[in-house]
C-alpha cells in the first residue's frame, strides 16, 4: 500500500474551502453594491455595472460560486471521513474544482456583459451550461464511486442528503436548460409559453429545496454532532426527514406562479405541497436542534456551535414563512414586494451561509493541521456582526414588503388607487437603507472570517489525514 492510498484527499477540500470564503466576500459585496444602488440610482455608473446587470451576477455568486464551493469542499470531506476511503478519483476531483471555478468566471464576465437566457438562477448561456453538466457528472462519479467504495457498512445520513442534492441538481440543469442555440451567446429555451414558465419554477424552487436545502442538511447532519459531540438526536426521524422532504420539494414550485397563466389546479397543487413541506423542513430542524440535549451549556462557549445551531432557527423560520407565502391569499398580498426578498435572505443568509460558515469554521483548522482557529475571539464577533445583519436585512424587508402590498392594493371609495406606484417606492427607502446596513454588517463578518482564515492557514503545511487503520487495511 503506498502513502496516498493511506491519507484522505484533503487538497481538493482545501481548495473549495478558501474559494468558498473569497467567493462569499466577492458574492456579498455586489449584493452591498446593488442594495446601495436602489437608494442612490446614480450608483449605477456603466451599462454593465447596472443593477439589472449585476442582481443575476449577485445571486449566481452568493448560491452557486459560495454556497456551490461550500458544497464541494463539505461534501467531499464528510464523504471521505464517514466511508473511510479516499476520493475515489483524485482526478475527477480536481477536474470538478477548476470546471466550477471556470463556471464561475465565465459567469462572472458574461452577465455584467448582459449575455444572458434571463431565467431565474439559470441565467448562464449554453456553453456556460454545458461545461456545467461536465462538471456535475463528473462530481456525481466521484461522490457515489467513494460510496461504493466505502469500508463502512452503512451510508451516514448525511451522504443521504449531499447524494440526493448531486442527483436531483443534475435533473433539474439539464431539463430546465434544454435550449436552442442560435449563436455561442445566445440560445433560446426549447419550451413555449406557461411550459417555459413551469419548468423553470420546477427547477427554480428545486434549486432552493435540493442546493440550498438538502446539500445543506448533509451538513448540518455532521457537523452538528461532531461540533457537539453528541450523537444525531433521533437516526430514525433523520431518515423519515429524508424521504418525506425528498419527495415534497419537487412538488412545490408552482407556488411562485400564482396568478399568472399557469392553470388553477397546478397552482393549488403546487401550494398543497408546500404546506405539507412545513412538517419533513421542521422534522430536520428539531433533529438538529435536539442534538444539543445534555450539551447546551456548550454554547455559552463555542461560537461555531452558536453558528450552526443559530442557522436551524433561521432554517425552521424560513421553512414556516415559505409555505404561509404560497398560501393563495397570503400570496396576493406578498407576490412581487419586498417580503419575498426578505424570505429569500432570511434563507440565504440565516440558514445557508450561517451553517456553512460554521462548518468552515471546523473544517478549515483540520485541513492545516491545527486545532481551532487562529482566534476564537474573531468567530464570535463575526458570529454577532453576522446575526444582527441578518435580522436588520429581514425585518426591513418585511416591513417593507407589506407596506408596499397593501400600498398597492388601497383603493379610494371611487375604485381608483389611493397610492401611486411612485409613492410606494418613496416609502421603502428608510427599510432599503436598514437593508443595506445589514448588507454591510454581514460582509464586514465575511471580511473578519478572511482575517481569520489567513491566519490559521498561513505558513501553515497542509496535512492530509490518515485513514484509520482498520479501514486502509482493506482498501
Amino acid at each position: 500500500m503506498t502513502a496516498m492510498q493511506a491519507t484522505y484527499n484533503y487538497k481538493v477540500v482545501r481548495q473549495f474551502a478558501i474559494m468558498t470564503v473569497a467567493w462569499g466576500v466577492v458574492g456579498m459585496a455586489v449584493g452591498v453594491l446593488i442594495a446601495a444602488q436602489l437608494i442612490w440610482p446614480e450608483l449605477n455608473l456603466a451599462p454593465w455595472l447596472t443593477y439589472g446587470r449585476l442582481r443575476p451576477l449577485h445571486t449566481n455568486a452568493v448560491i452557486f460560486a459560495f454556497g456551490g464551493s461550500a458544497l464541494f469542499a463539505t461534501s467531499y470531506y464528510v464523504v471521505q471521513r464517514t466511508c473511510h476511503v479516499r476520493l475515489y478519483s483524485d482526478a475527477l476531483a480536481a477536474f470538478t474544482f477548476w470546471g466550477w471555478q471556470a463556471v464561475i468566471v465565465a459567469a462572472a464576465v458574461t452577465l455584467p456583459l448582459g449575455i444572458t437566457t434571463s431565467k431565474e438562477y439559470a441565467e448562464l448561456e449554453w456553453p456556460i451550461d454545458v461545461l456545467i453538466t461536465l462538471v456535475w457528472v463528473a462530481y456525481a462519479v466521484v461522490f457515489f464511486g467513494t460510496l461504493a467504495r466505502r469500508k463502512t457498512p452503512h451510508i451516514y445520513v448525511a451522504n443521504w442528503f449531499f447524494g440526493a442534492f448531486i442527483l436531483t441538481i443534475a435533473l433539474l440543469h439539464v431539463v430546465n436548460n434544454a435550449e436552442v442555440p442560435v449563436t455561442f451567446t445566445k440560445s433560446y429555451s426549447a419550451y413555449p409559453g406557461v411550459q417555459d414558465a413551469m419548468v423553470q419554477w420546477w427547477y427554480g424552487h428545486n434549486a432552493v429545496g435540493f442546493f440550498l436545502t438538502a446539500g445543506f442538511l448533509g451538513m448540518m447532519y455532521y457537523f452538528i454532532p461532531k461540533q457537539a459531540e453528541r450523537p444525531i438526536y433521533s437516526y430514525r426521524l433523520s431518515v423519515v426527514h429524508f424521504w418525506a422532504l425528498i419527495f415534497t420539494y419537487m412538488w412545490a414550485g408552482p407556488h411562485h406562479l400564482h396568478y399568472t397563466a399557469l392553470p388553477d389546479w397546478a397552482q393549488s397543487l403546487g401550494m398543497v405541497f408546500s404546506l405539507i413541506l412545513l412538517a419533513p423542513s421542521w422534522g430536520g430542524m428539531i433533529n438538529g436542534i435536539m442534538t444539543l440535549s445534555g450539551a447546551w451549556d456548550k454554547l455559552r462557549d463555542d461560537p461555531i456551535l452558536k453558528f450552526l445551531v443559530t442557522s436551524l432557527s433561521f432554517y425552521g423560520m424560513s421553512t414556516f414563512e415559505g409555505p404561509m407565502m404560497s398560501i393563495k391569499t397570503v400570496n396576493a398580498l406578498s407576490h412581487y414586494t419586498d417580503w419575498t426578498i426578505g424570505h429569500v435572505h432570511s434563507g440565504a443568509l440565516g440558514w445557508v451561509a450561517m451553517v456553512s460558515i460554521g462548518s468552515l469554521y471546523y473544517v478549515i483548522p483540520r485541513l492545516f493541521g491545527r486545532g481551532e482557529m487562529y482566534s476564537t475571539q474573531l468567530v464570535t464577533a463575526h458570529f454577532w456582526i453576522s446575526t444582527v445583519g441578518v435580522v436588520l436585512y429581514i425585518a426591513a424587508m418585511w416591513i417593507a414588503g407589506v407596506m408596499q402590498g397593501l400600498m398597492w392594493r388601497a383603493v379610494n371609495a371611487d375604485g381608483t388607487l389611493t397610492y401611486s406606484f411612485a409613492e410606494s417606492v418613496k416609502a421603502m427607502y428608510p427599510f432599503y437603507a436598514i437593508r443595506l446596513l445589514g448588507g454591510v454588517l454581514f460582509l464586514s463578518g465575511m471580511l473578519l472570517m478572511v482575517y481569520n482564515v489567513w491566519k490559521t492557514v498561513a505558513g501553515r503545511p497542509p496535512v492530509d489525514a490518515p485513514i484509520p487503520a482498520a479501514a486502509a487495511a482493506h482498501a
